[in-house]
């Protein structure tokens, strides 16, 4: 588990993505990795930010952030993903730190949590559920937007292409790569129950209003979302 920064470092980042008219995206480095993640910013009815997987970026870059919205809530996805968490709390001294319960032990050894996916103010265009069979170590943010509902997942969800080098071996080895799947370390380390996954991820794409999947690695899923994870679904 790489260490929380300390202070604001800013890895490479690629531009900020406008998704739709309340979802921005932004894809970052990750240190000593070949591996990029996922920073989503949802801005909310009220006009206040929810971060998800918060990513240190270029000012220029966070202060359009800041202009589009108040950061409210910064959540953190897992125990795993906590390296800009203690300093986006520092920055946004008034934002709540939510975490997946069953991760907050970990995430506390970094950065103060305020509470749980239960303390969130849900609503019919922005939630965050469990996702079954892991024992709440994470869980997907889900956001009705005009183009459709899109699923924010973590580690749960991968999306990466096969890569060239050693990395790309090990990665392929290790069953991360060759499009979307729950990863064979994430299999050995979160789900406790194959049959309740399956049936959650089931359940999410029986929605009619899916579109678009954020994994926690990798490319986005814009094309045929439901088709995609059923198919995810089928091999656990």
């Amino acid at each position: 588990m790489a260490k929380a920064f300390d202070s604001w470092t800013v890895l490479d980042h690629g531009p900020i993505e406008k998704l739709s008219d309340n979802l921005w995206r932004v894809e970052g480095a990750l240190p000593n990795m070949a591996l990029k993640r996922q920073m989503i910013v949802v801005r909310l009815e009220d006009g206040r930010l929810l971060i998800h997987n918060p990513i240190a970026l270029q000012e220029s870059a966070m202060q359009e952030i800041e202009q589009w919205g108040t950061p409210a809530f910064i959540v953190v996805p897992n125990g795993w993903h906590r390296l800009d968490s203690a300093n986006f709390k520092r920055r946004y001294s008034k934002a709540q730190v939510l975490c997946p319960r069953g991760s907050r032990s970990k995430i506390e050894q970094v950065v103060t949590v305020d509470g749980t996916y239960e303390s969130f103010p849900q609503s019919a265009s922005v939630s965050l559920e469990y996702a079954s069979g892991i024992n709440d170590v994470e869980g997907v943010l889900k956001v009705c937007s005009p183009d459709g509902t899109t699923l924010v997942f973590n580690d749960l969800l991968f999306n990466v292409p096969h890569q060239p080098g050693v990395f790309g071996l090990i990665f392929r080895l290790l069953g991360s790569t060759g499009g979307p799947r729950v990863t064979r370390i994430m299999r050995l380390m979160a789900v406790k129950d194959r049959g309740a996954l399956k049936g959650f991820l089931e359940r999410l794409a029986g929605d009619p209003q899916l579109h678009r999947l954020v994994p926690g690695h990798g490319k986005l899923v814009d094309r045929d979302a439901a088709d995609v994870l059923q198919q995810v679904a089928s091999t656990l």
